[in-house]
């Protein structure tokens, strides 16, 4: 990924299953991530190019997975970008949306956000529209809602869903179950979100990048490293960037 040009200033929010970013952004060069991508402008001028370097201008878009793209704002241009898990609930969601249509073209993907996105999206939180894709169970199990709870705290040790499993009083095959159909992840894959997001949440409060990374059970600053770059394009010390200013 080329380094974009204008440092982002913002704040970021990390929840299992997806990332939100708000505030200002530049230019950044062609890059594709493992997240499914929703951009919503709420001020500035903004265009979307493809690896055709095709442009066009966006109020709102959503980015396919691996799809090559660049973001050209202007000065004055500030976005939310919410960066959702391809495996979860909303990215399956928005996935399935984009579906029958040339997915490498800017077209597709403002024509996509017209249709899924409601009027005037920037006046609504990114968890409410999370939430909104997701269509999940209202109420979760309390087994379920116990391991949520416990696994944090097992943390950084490497974590089995057998162990959280036998911790909470549920067989492995019930718990990885009720992780697919109310969470919307896998168990594997809430355990590196939940990771990504106890390693952001060491670097707010000053520990720097290789502390961070072993406090949240990576093997080292690499390692977290290329998660956050295979999942959003992104090197960990920009999110840490706008952590710390909020």
């Amino acid at each position: 990924m080329t380094t974009p040009t204008r440092t982002w200033r913002g704040s970021t929010m990390l929840q299992p299953g997806w990332l939100a970013f708000t505030g200002s952004v530049g230019t950044t060069g062609a890059h594709a991530h493992a997240a499914v991508q929703v951009l919503i402008v709420t001020a500035g001028h903004v265009e979307l190019s493809d690896a055709h370097d095709t442009r066009r201008p966006a109020q709102a878009a959503i980015v396919p997975t691996r799809t090559p793209h660049a973001l050209h704002g202007d000065a004055d241009a500030i976005v939310t970008m919410i960066y959702l898990d391809p495996d979860s609930a909303p990215g399956r969601h928005l996935t399935a949306k984009l579906s029958g249509a040339p997915r490498e073209r800017p077209d597709t993907w403002i024509a996509a956000a017209h249709d899924l996105l409601p009027p005037s999206p920037q006046t609504k939180a990114p968890a409410v529209l999370v939430e909104g894709w997701a269509a999940s169970p209202a109420r979760r199990n309390p087994g379920l809602t116990a391991a949520v709870d416990v696994l944090p705290r097992m943390l950084p040790d490497p974590v089995r869903l057998t162990d959280l499993a036998m911790a909470v009083g549920l067989s492995p095959s019930r718990l990885g179950h009720l992780f697919t159909a109310e969470v919307g992840l896998s168990f594997p894959t809430y355990l590196r979100w939940t990771r990504l997001r106890l390693a952001m949440e060491l670097a707010s409060d000053g520990a720097n990048l290789t502390e961070s990374a072993h406090g949240a059970g990576f093997a080292d600053s690499s390692h977290l490293t290329r998660v956050c770059h295979e999942m959003f394009g992104l090197a960990p010390s920009r999110l840490v960037q706008a952590v710390r200013r909020h």
